[in-house]
């Protein structure tokens, strides 16, 4: 039997290490962190994106007491960005969290599975990566493409 190693590599930056687009973009991810509906989680999840068109859409999780039928944060901005610009590529999307006591989480937080699925699809929509800029008050990851956090996908570009 062979073994198969799969590497990611992901940056760590600080905030002011990263350009002023990604830390407006960032800022833009914390402002959305407020709109969320996360009575039952109590966890505050914004995110942001930049599209090529130089546009920003923002999204926010929303839940429900159907818990299947919630929505996150990643998945509200992009699909509301198909919504209202389907032609337009996702060129970096940010997100950011707050816990339940409201503070920006210390630490970066990762989309979840179906998320990470959607920003594939978006990618490869678009045949082009989208950076990420997951956001922590220690410190920000930076991501120039999903595969990295998903390295075995359903499809490829």
């Amino acid at each position: 039997m062979k073994e198969l190693e799969l590497k990611s590599t992901i940056q760590v930056a600080q905030m002011e290490e990263l350009t002023e687009s990604e830390q407006a973009l960032i800022e833009r991810a914390i402002e959305a962190t407020s709109r969320s509906y996360s009575v039952y989680s109590k966890f505050s999840v914004g995110a942001a994106l930049l599209l090529e068109n130089g546009e920003t859409v923002i999204g926010c999780n929303q839940e429900n007491a159907a818990f299947p039928v919630t929505i996150c944060a990643e998945r509200s901005a992009i699909f509301a960005a198909g919504a209202m610009y389907p032609d337009q590529p996702v060129k970096m999307l940010a997100i950011a969290a707050r816990t339940e006591t409201g503070e920006l989480q210390d630490e970066p937080i990762s989309p979840c599975g179906s998320c990470r699925q959607v920003i594939i699809e978006t990618e490869t929509r678009f045949q082009r990566p989208v950076r990420l800029l997951l956001y922590g008050r220690k410190y920000v990851y930076v991501v120039d493409g999903i595969r990295p956090l998903m390295p075995l996908t359903f499809s490829d570009f």
